[in-house]
């Protein structure tokens, strides 16, 4: 599983492998000097604050740095294990066969990628396409998703209709009557559904860019 203190130390090396400091990575990257600052790691109760996507999303961008080598640093951490992880396009995921009734990934036409281990074996990847998820997810991102993960509002899902469209939204409110969605890019209309309405409901839990 991804740890708290796995994806700061990926940080911590980038910064060194490119002869800079955490603050000097963040400033190279366009953000807050003390974007990457210790204090800035846990809240002053002790909780664990986690690097944005998008602030990871800038070092990768200004270092020159892959996805795939900050997992690597990631993965190599003790205790981590690589989890291969089905992945395809997001406008597939509305076709018939790549899903069963619970929404997990089934059938061929998959690829694979190497992930971190998100302790869910039915996990896969969706590669974003289009504008609908700006600008949280943008053309080209890779969302991971967990069918199994419980859903809690505030947290961005995946939800496929039971007529085949599929949407990422994030959750406002369910109850045994409706399950209202509130729209990632405002552009995009907001959408309430009933729950005979859906066919499945998956919480996203990463995104790369």
């Amino acid at each position: 599983m991804l740890r708290h203190a796995d994806v700061w130390n990926a940080i911590d090396n980038l910064a060194r492998r490119k002869g800079m400091s955490p603050s000097g990575l963040a400033k190279k990257a366009g953000l807050d000097a003390t974007t990457f600052n210790k204090s800035k790691r846990t809240t002053r109760d002790g909780k664990l604050r986690w690097p944005s996507t998008e602030s990871v999303s800038k070092v990768l961008a200004a270092t020159g740095t892959t996805i795939g080598e900050f997992l690597a640093d990631i993965i190599r951490a003790e205790g981590n294990s690589l989890q291969r992880i089905p992945v395809i396009g997001y406008t597939q995921a509305g076709a018939e066969g790549f899903f069963d009734d619970a929404g997990y990934p089934v059938g061929a036409g998959w690829d694979e990628i190497s992930f971190p281990d998100v302790s869910d074996p039915n996990a896969y990847a969706l590669t974003v396409s289009g504008d609908s998820m700006e600008p949280v997810f943008r053309d080209g991102d890779m969302v991971v998703v967990s069918p199994n993960a419980s859903i809690r509002r505030g947290d961005r899902v995946v939800v496929k209709t039971v007529d085949g469209e599929v949407m990422a939204k994030e959750l406002v409110r369910r109850t045994a009557k409706r399950v209202e969605l509130h729209s990632l890019n405002p552009d995009y209309e907001d959408r309430t559904l009933a729950p005979e309405q859906i066919a499945w409901m998956a919480r996203i839990l990463w995104a790369s860019q």
